[in-house]
């Protein structure tokens, strides 16, 4: 049986510090950081914990109209989006995912785009 990224990785636990690194990448942009300023950081981190275990094959779903509906106030340009993911990947890579493990996270999270942008520019 082949184990999910999700289980290759170790569980909650390890997506969750992979996922605190990635938002101390976020928060030091000069871009991104804005994005963040009122914002409880303990909980985005509990719930994007849950939404990478999910893109990972972890347990769980977030639906498109959850990820519309959080991501609309907040006017996220294209630009953004891609940094974004960018520094997903390098995080990733810095806890040593394998690469091919590194690019199916990072198609996951671009194909949900037209979920999160809402300024192309």
């Amino acid at each position: 049986m082949t184990q999910t990224i999700f289980e290759r990785y170790g569980g909650f636990a390890s997506v969750r510090k992979v996922v605190s690194a990635f938002y101390d990448k976020l928060l030091d942009s000069d871009n991104l950081a804005p994005y963040f300023a009122n914002t409880n950081m303990r909980i985005l981190i509990d719930h994007q914990t849950q939404f990478i275990s999910t893109v990972m094959g972890g347990p769980g779903t977030i639906s498109d109209d959850v990820l519309r509906r959080v991501h609309a106030p907040l006017n996220i340009r294209r630009q953004h989006f891609v940094e974004m993911a960018e520094l997903l990947a390098e995080t990733l890579e810095d806890f040593d995912f394998d690469v091919p493990d590194v690019r199916y996270v990072e198609r996951e999270i671009l194909r949900r785009e037209p979920l999160i942008v809402t300024q192309f520019d």
